[in-house]
């Protein structure tokens, strides 16, 4: 795992110190990590979903699809 430093003022080092209590983090740096992997992840959905919006068209899904889900989902878990 890699180390970044980082510079805080006075305030945020408190509030991120107190948002670690508040939240249960065992360290400033896992609370600043999740805030790091949650915008993360709000990235890669928000690419995900315009990628989606701009794809052509795909088959509708409607009740069979979805009840053949859970079989093609263990199907591609076994490949």
């Amino acid at each position: 795992m890699g180390i970044v430093t980082i510079s805080l003022p006075e305030s945020l080092k408190s509030f991120v110190e107190q948002q670690r209590l508040v939240r249960g983090f065992g360290t400033a740096s896992d609370y600043v990590r999740e805030l790091i992997q949650n915008e993360w992840d709000r990235k890669h959905l928000r690419r995900q979903l315009l990628e989606g919006a701009a794809s052509a068209p795909g088959a509708s899904t409607d009740g069979a699809f979805f009840d053949e889900l859970p079989e093609r989902a263990r199907r591609r878990a076994a490949e």
